[in-house]
């Protein structure tokens, strides 16, 4: 009988051929080796809200009716200018949006402002909600929120713990209390700050972080004007409402009280929306 020949140097390559084949990943297709130390890179989740809302139809003629008592005074035609606002010019609707609206009455002159915007984070590593979070915190910061309050007694230099320079149980640079709080416009000048328990602060349940602020200032007339602020953020859309009075007499401040529910009643809405 004859033997076949043997070939060594065919032998080896049919062993080299059976190892490359065996070498994978169990035939998932995939011919990297995941013991081979290749550096895999994890992409953060996009934020949720990927368009935005029409912003000057976003509030109910209602809602701007109650917040702009002067355009119910008005002839119907110019009263639906008034109540469809005016779009603030952005570059990108899908990623910021705003309208303004005014008007003007006997007593005072009411201005009310929303600004919508979309946050896109550009570094794979951070989500576009933590990069909402950071321009948030930015206007937080920027606001007039009082520092955190410190408990220990000793550090206080003022007597019986209240601020240094000012009256005790009242707030700082305003006089005693010679209203009651929260009862309604006033007509002293100096009684500006708001009334205890309304001082800028922090909100909750209102999207995942909120904040009020209240600020009474000169507007260029003798007259000043009371600002509230109401911003929060839900995901990665941060949404900014500010309602502001101007009395037509000098003398008269805005009552803190109404200004800010109803511009928290509007930012509630709002919330409702992205909701949707």
């Amino acid at each position: 009988m004859q033997r076949k020949a043997y070939v060594p140097g065919l032998a080896a390559l049919l062993v080299t051929l059976v190892a490359g084949c065996t070498s994978g990943t169990d035939g998932d297709g995939s011919d990297i080796d995941a013991k081979a130390g290749v550096p895999t890179t994890s992409v953060a989740p996009p934020g949720k809200y990927r368009t935005l809302r029409e912003p000057c139809g976003s509030v109910d003629r209602a809602t701007l009716r109650d917040l702009l008592p002067g355009a119910g005074q008005l002839p119907e035609d110019q009263q639906e200018k008034v109540l469809g606002g005016t779009a603030a010019v952005t570059y990108d609707t899908d990623r910021r949006v705003g309208c303004s609206w005014s008007a003007d009455a006997p007593s005072a002159s009411h201005h009310l402002v929303i600004d919508v915007e979309r946050v896109v984070s550009y570094d794979p590593a951070v989500s576009d909600a933590d990069k909402a979070q950071e321009v948030y915190a930015k206007k937080e910061d920027g606001a007039s929120l009082p520092p955190p309050v410190d408990e220990d007694p000793e550090s206080d230099p003022s007597p019986s713990g209240s601020p240094s320079g000012s009256p005790s149980g009242s707030p700082s640079g305003s006089p005693s209390a010679d209203k009651t709080p929260n009862s309604g416009t006033t007509t002293t000048p100096g009684n500006t700050a708001p009334p205890p328990g309304l001082q800028p602060r922090l909100l909750d349940n209102l999207g995942d972080a909120a904040f009020v602020d209240d600020v009474f200032a000169p507007s260029g007339s003798a007259a000043k004007r009371r600002t509230v602020s109401v911003v929060f953020r839900t995901s990665n859309v941060v949404v900014t409402v500010r309602y502001a009075e101007q009395p037509a007499h000098p003398t008269t401040v805005p009552d803190s009280k109404e200004l800010q529910e109803k511009a928290r009643g509007l930012a509630r809405k709002l919330a409702d929306q992205l909701n949707e």
